[in-house]
């Protein structure tokens, strides 16, 4: 049984069942009322006829003739009768000793009494433990009230027939309730059922089920109804599936693109996002939906050129910066949705990430700068001083000399620099095949370390090597490695002030080599540590440049590491020292 059936029949038996209450209700008070209503009646003719009788003196004040009258007026012991005196005594109780009773100066109905009325009162007896109904008339002996008699009776039996009237009540209620559920069920079923069944292919179908049909053969107008359903499902059917297809076919598009995309309505309200667009904002899709676009994007500039396009309603293309959650630097198109109306409704914009490039082109510029300054200061060196000589230097034989050392020491320098350009051109490249082997790591550290010797020895710098134990060896390109030591020995070298101190560690975690370069030398600022890998980057260009470096070594390491799997790490301080920390994999034996 459905909802509505149900709420259907409750609301017909609750009809029924209030209507019954009400009548119940109405004709126990009513009984209720007729019974008190002859009840007081009774009481009253009981109490002035006592009264009739009691009220001369040689009655009233003898305890004998007054208890006496009274029994022979209303021998019946249903019928509490009582005598008071003007001042609240008791003289005679049919039901109690008189004498031991309290005053009844304070009763309601013996004050009505005492004022000449008929005083009625309903209260509960403590003499006699129940409900009573009272009913006092005054005692006079001429135009004097000397007393009342007062006449009380129990409503037991009216309570008693009040609450079988609503047992009776209640249980033809409770078999009326029984017989009704089933014949309005019966009939609730029948007139809902139909109702029930297209409801039901109504809910299917916005649950996008749309093969669901409405099984009812009748020729009514809900026969009518159910065909009209069915031809809708149908309908429906066939459309949902086209828009499905191209909504997959748009999604998935949509998806895949590598450009982000957003919709903004005329509301200012992102609509629509792509993955691409959730990647550049750092922001998942459904926390951005519905927000303002001010509010979603974090980008003022990007927030400008939207509300341009919304309020111009002109198709327009722009670059844009955001630094939220990145730098990144986007090239951006804007274009007004128009619907079928040719109303504007929207903002289509397309983002497209091109950080890469300008960074890649802002290095390609930077590296053709770098090389030019750096191959003009050797080549001016050369031609300056070959010129001095042509022009008659070569006379002074010491002159002659110096000059040449000089032309000799810049032509080495030069070809130094080529040399590691190429280099680097062919790891970046990976134009250098890996000969991965077997590899003693304390011998690769030795040999490096004989190269570097020389120079050091010219500045007292004291080397440390690791110990020759325990043993490691690991899988990797031996000139690879060497070539990684050698440039960081002679990078601490170079800038190790004299007298100082270059320690090698090396420790295996985890399958993992982990080789440290620690010198005591300049040390490098903070600022400048996540740049000291690029390119012809140079904190002290001067310093550097003394030192007879080319730029390029920290440079080389990195790609070498990366084409080992590798990672490295710095660690510097000012004025006290730099500590580089590799990490490469291939560890096969330690022992």
């Amino acid at each position: 049984m459905t909802r509505f059936r149900i709420k259907l029949t409750l609301t017909i038996l609750g009809l029924i069942s209030l209507v019954l209450l009400l009548m119940g209700v109405y004709f126990a008070k009513v009984l209720e009322n007729a019974y008190l209503q002859s009840l007081h009646q009774l009481l009253l003719r009981e109490s002035r006829l006592v009264a009739q009788v009691v009220r001369y003196p040689e009655v009233f004040s003898h305890e004998g003739n007054l208890a006496e009258q009274v029994e022979q007026i209303a021998p019946a012991e249903e019928v509490r009768i009582t005598v008071i005196n003007r001042d609240g005594s008791v003289l005679y109780d049919n039901y109690s000793r008189f004498q031991k009773m309290e005053n009844h100066l304070d009763r309601p109905e013996f004050q009505s009494a005492l004022a000449g009325e008929t005083g009625i009162s309903r209260r509960y007896s403590e003499t006699l433990e129940e409900e009573m109904i009272y009913v006092a008339v005054p005692v006079q002996q001429g135009d004097k009230t000397i007393g009342a008699v007062r006449s009380a009776m129990s409503i037991r039996d009216i309570t008693d027939t009040v609450h079988n009237m609503w047992y009776s009540l209640f249980t033809g209620l409770l078999v009326t309730l029984i017989i009704g559920s089933l014949v309005v069920s019966r009939i609730s079923f029948s007139i809902i059922r139909p109702i029930e069944e297209i409801t039901r292919v109504a809910g299917n179908i916005t649950q996008r089920q749309f093969e669901s049909r409405v099984r009812i053969k009748a020729k009514d107008e809900i026969g009518q109804l159910a065909g009209a359903i069915n031809f809708m499902a149908s309908s429906l059917e066939q459309q949902m599936y086209e828009i499905s297809e191209n909504q997959q076919r748009l999604s998935g598009v949509l998806n895949n693109m590598t450009s982000g995309v957003i919709f903004i309505s005329e509301h200012r309200r992102i609509m629509l996002v792509n993955p691409a667009v959730e990647k550049m904002l750092g922001t998942p899709g459904h926390d951005v939906v519905g927000k303002l676009h001010i509010e979603a994007g974090k980008s003022f500039g990007l927030s400008q050129y939207i509300d341009r396009c919304l309020d111009k309603k002109e198709k327009f293309r722009q670059e844009v910066h955001i630094y939220y959650p990145h730098e990144r630097i986007l090239d951006v198109n804007f274009a007004p949705y128009i619907n079928f109306k040719g109303e504007s409704k929207g903002v289509v914009v397309v983002l497209h990430d091109i950080t890469e490039i300008r960074r890649l082109e802002k290095m390609r510029s930077d590296f053709v700068a770098n090389v030019s300054h750096e191959l003009r200061t050797p080549i001016t060196s050369i031609k300056g001083f070959t010129e001095t000589l042509l022009d008659g230097a070569m006379q002074d034989e010491e002159t002659c000399r110096n000059f040449l050392q000089i032309i000799s020491d810049e032509s080495e320098r030069l070809y130094r620099m080529i040399r590691d350009i190429l280099d680097l051109s062919k790891i970046e490249q990976k134009r250098i095949p890996l000969q991965m082997e077997s590899v003693h790591v304390q011998e690769v550290i030795s040999s490096a370390v004989t190269i570097v010797q020389e120079s050091a020895q010219r500045k007292h710098l004291t080397i440390t090597c690791p110990d020759e134990t325990p043993e490691i060896w690991m899988m990797t390109d031996k000139d690879c490695l060497q070539q990684i030591i050698l440039n960081l020995l002679a990078n601490a070298v170079a800038y190790t002030p004299e007298n100082g101190r270059i320690t090698i560690k090396t420790e295996v975690t985890q399958q993992q080599l982990k080789l440290q370069v620690i010198d005591t030398g300049i040390g490098i600022p903070e600022k400048d540590i996540p740049r000291i890998f690029e390119r012809f980057y140079r904190v002290d260009k001067a310093r550097s440049r003394d030192s007879g470096g080319t730029g390029l070594g920290l440079a080389i390491v990195k790609h070498l590491i990366d084409n080992l799997n590798g990672q490295i790490f710095v660690d510097s301080v000012e004025g006290k020292g730099t500590t580089f920390t590799i990490l490469l994999p291939g560890v096969k034996k330690f022992t």
